[in-house]
């Protein structure tokens, strides 16, 4: 089995419930002695061996190894896509089977996360999950109010298009903003347009 640790929690003693994506489920896994294991880290890819509990309780995961990426030892980019990764069990939760997209699309950014701008790279691959669970919201009218939006818009959590003033928030040109929903590309805004948008992704999907 090969997965992304998305969410770890602890059990009794040492032992740990570790929740994993693969290309076809989110599911747990209760692993002994789990917080001595190194491997064990929110984001990491791990390959492993799921033997059945004899209980008929959650599976047990064994020989674990970790698929490594040069940037797991870059505090910076570790702490991003860590904060990415936790967006993805409280998201994926309840989910009965699994699109192979999701897995596909961390593999894919996570073999970009130290060549180009991973806080890009996130916003990028949020767009791309509005785009293939269809909530992107591309109208011209404001989520809260219903009028039209004018030039200078706000964001809600799934990059919802608003009224600044009907959120308090922060304002980012429409224009820049539509064309990152169409291009699902951040190469046209700035690194404070970025920040910006990245930190409205961090309220979850």
């Amino acid at each position: 089995m090969r997965g992304f640790i998305i969410n770890i929690r602890k059990a009794k003693n040492e032992d740990v419930i570790v929740t994993v994506l693969s290309n076809q489920s989110v599911k747990s896994y209760w692993r002994f002695f789990g917080t001595r294991h190194a491997i064990l880290q929110i984001g990491n890819l791990i390959e492993f061996e799921v033997i059945q509990s004899k209980n008929g309780f959650m599976p047990n995961m064994r020989s674990l190894s970790l698929i490594s990426f040069p940037w797991l030892f870059w505090e910076k980019h570790l702490l991003i896509w860590q904060n990415f990764i936790k967006l993805f069990e409280p998201h994926l939760r309840d989910a009965i089977e699994l699109n192979p997209f999701y897995f596909n699309l961390l593999f894919e950014i996570a073999q970009k996360w130290d060549k180009q701008n991973p806080k890009r790279l996130a916003v990028e691959a949020y767009i791309q999950i509005l785009k293939q669970e269809k909530r992107l919201h591309e109208n011209n009218f404001c989520y809260i109010c219903e009028k039209t939006l004018k030039e200078e818009i706000g964001l809600m959590r799934a990059f919802i298009p608003v009224h600044p003033l009907c959120i308090y928030s922060f304002s980012l040109k429409k224009r820049y903003i539509f064309k990152l929903f169409n291009t699902t590309s951040t190469i046209h805004m700035d690194d404070n347009d970025v920040e910006k948008v990245y930190t409205i992704l961090l309220k979850g999907l």
